[in-house]
């Protein structure tokens, strides 16, 4: 199993999401394309009434493995069900790379 999929795998267990995606954004960074940049955007009645530091640990704790062995960066947006329909079912998008060889 690929780390996107096992990230996908983890936190539908850890979550059970509305809504999950797992974006690998590795090839938007510098260096070769990798399975290291990762956005996760989320929506989970978990996250009702639990702050955003809370959510972000329990993603953090369900993903330590693959945060220890390559994950390199972990884009997370963590959203209570009616939050995600207060943005109307919207994620921010990730911003350009802007380190190493790509910048400008």
């Amino acid at each position: 199993m690929n780390t996107q999929a096992t990230i996908h795998s983890k936190l539908v267990s850890a979550l059970n999401p509305i809504l999950l995606q797992v974006d690998n954004e590795s090839h938007l960074h510098s260096g070769p394309a990798t399975e290291s940049h990762f956005k996760v955007t989320a929506v989970a009645e978990v996250f009702d009434g639990m702050p955003a530091v809370k959510r972000h640990q329990r993603v953090y704790g369900s993903l330590a493995a693959e945060l220890a062995n390559g994950v390199h960066a972990l884009a997370l947006h963590l959203y209570s069900p009616a939050e995600w329909a207060q943005r109307q079912q919207t994620a921010p998008v990730s911003p350009q790379c802007r380190g190493g060889s790509k910048q400008a």
